[in-house]
């Protein structure tokens, strides 16, 4: 598991706090049941009306994801693809069966088995082709929705506070409690600009980062079984493969083979 956001979000919320504590005030202060309720129940409430149910479903399983990933580097399949180069060039396609069992990569085994099962290089790369475009799309829905919920949050806070200084309007023949009323009223306000910016946005960046790292894996596989295939030389797909990855990776890789 990859813990950045997880981190990342804690840590901000401890700023916060310690913050908060510099100026005099206390962290109980913050949390007033009312304000946070209004604002994280109707800003996730509003953005289920934006999209579909099975975009809400979806977006249940991204939060999970976006804290409990593992990143993988593109990187980290290229010796897998370079092994399976070299048993497929030493004793054919149909040894490649075995060692499908020892590798825990979905997709790589997909396009293995596509090249063992003598499927056209073009239609491989094509329904491949196609699951990457699919994952896409599904991590673009999921990080919109979470985007759109950050974008949302800081209005719903708004509402909470004008309702709240409704509220303090009602009471003014009671100076005693105008300032509890005042100061729970734009706790609304506070819960909306700080949930956008320390929940929301960071997890849709999160998400967006993830399908990127994802798919730049996935089509790294591609160009890989695509190799394989044709029965190019390990060597020269090792060297084509790192010259697709980032500048860090390849030093990283080049590293490994010395």
């Amino acid at each position: 598991m990859d813990p950045a956001t997880l981190i990342g979000v804690l840590l901000g919320l401890l700023v916060i706090a310690v913050a908060n504590m510099m100026e005099g005030g206390s962290p109980a202060s913050m949390l007033l049941l009312p304000p946070m309720l209004l604002v994280f129940g109707a800003t996730l409430m509003v953005t289920v009306a934006g999209g579909t149910i099975p975009d809400a479903k979806n977006a249940v399983k991204a939060f999970k994801y976006a804290f409990t990933a593992k990143v993988l580097p593109a990187s980290a399949v290229v010796p897998t693809i370079v092994t399976l180069a070299e048993k497929a060039r030493r004793e054919g396609l149909l040894a490649l069966e075995d060692a499908l069992k020892e590798i825990d990569d979905p997709f790589l085994v997909k396009g293995v088995t596509f090249a063992i099962d003598g499927t056209d290089p073009e239609e491989v790369r094509d329904i491949l082709e196609a699951e990457v475009h699919a994952k896409k799309a599904t991590a673009k829905h999921s990080a919109k929705f979470f985007g759109d919920a950050g974008a949302y949050a800081p209005t719903i806070g708004i509402v909470g506070t004008v309702m709240g200084l409704v509220h303090v309007l009602e009471n003014l023949s009671q100076p005693e409690e105008l300032g509890h009323l005042i100061a729970a009223a734009f706790l609304a306000t506070l819960w909306g600009v700080l949930s956008a910016n320390v929940f929301w946005l960071p997890i849709s960046s999160r998400l967006k980062r993830l399908s990127e790292l994802e798919a730049a894996r996935m089509e790294l596989v591609i160009e890989g079984v695509a190799a394989i295939q044709a029965g190019a030389n390990p060597r020269i797909i090792a060297q084509k493969l790192n010259s697709l990855l980032p500048a860090g990776q390849q030093d990283d890789e080049q590293k490994k083979a010395a």
